[in-house]
């Protein structure tokens, strides 16, 4: 079991050349209980009632973006809280192999975002949907390659994961990891990458064999920042 140091520590960034970024967390999570957690959570993120009043903290409302949502599914294993990733099935055309969290477009039958992301996290993993409890939601993550703006959904599974079916064309592979070593500064870093004149902030987490960025780096970091801030 990973144990951390109630300690502060600051999130590098590292270019060309290193910088130190501005943003500082407290090292405390692991003196937290899931109950705490998941308090802090409910306090802190916003309410599905509030979604349509969200836009990308950085870019922007993008009216002309295809919309989607994913579930940022967490539930306890081993006495700790788990966050259940995928790796998407190396056939598809976008972002094939890359690790992300189940999700998907928002179709016209959906009632909402949060619906978007139970509904495909049911066709893609086999997730019961009846069996969540939605938290709330995290600003929306602009794609820029892609157009789309994802709406985050974090949901807690009072059960675990119960008995799951990936949808193989889809998802290559379930991934679940301990939301404590995630948390690890050791496994993360920031890189500077620009495009159309304009440079972003592109978020990486290393946890063994797995390499978590992008979108789904950036929705992680607004997680665990949430929690340290809290």
């Amino acid at each position: 079991m990973l144990r951390i140091s109630p300690v502060f520590f600051c999130l590098s960034n590292y270019t060309t050349v290193m910088q130190v970024s501005s943003a500082c967390y407290n090292r405390t999570m692991s003196t937290l209980t899931t109950a705490e957690i998941l308090e802090t959570l409910r306090r802190h993120l916003y309410t599905v009632e509030r979604i349509d009043m969200l836009e990308d903290a950085i870019e922007g409302q993008q009216l002309e973006a295809r919309k989607a949502a994913v579930l940022l599914a967490l539930f306890e294993q081993e006495n700790m809280l788990h966050l259940a990733f995928i790796r998407r099935a190396s056939t598809l055309r976008a972002h094939s192999g890359e690790i992300a969290f189940p999700g998907g477009s928002v179709e016209a039958t959906d009632s909402s975002p949060a619906m978007t992301a139970l509904r495909e996290a049911q066709e893609e993993i086999g997730l019961d949907a009846t069996d969540v409890e939605v938290l709330g939601v995290l600003t929306p993550v602009f794609t820029v390659v892609s157009n789309y703006l994802i709406l985050p959904v974090v949901a807690y599974l009072p059960h675990g994961l119960g008995e799951l079916h990936l949808q193989i064309s889809e998802v290559a592979e379930l991934i679940v990891l301990p939301l404590q070593a995630l948390a690890n500064p050791a496994i993360a870093h920031t890189e500077q990458w620009s495009r159309d004149s304009m440079t972003r902030t592109v978020y990486f987490y290393d946890h063994g064999p797995y390499r978590i960025w992008g979108a789904t780096g950036r929705m992680l970091s607004m997680l665990l920042e949430l929690l340290y801030a809290a």
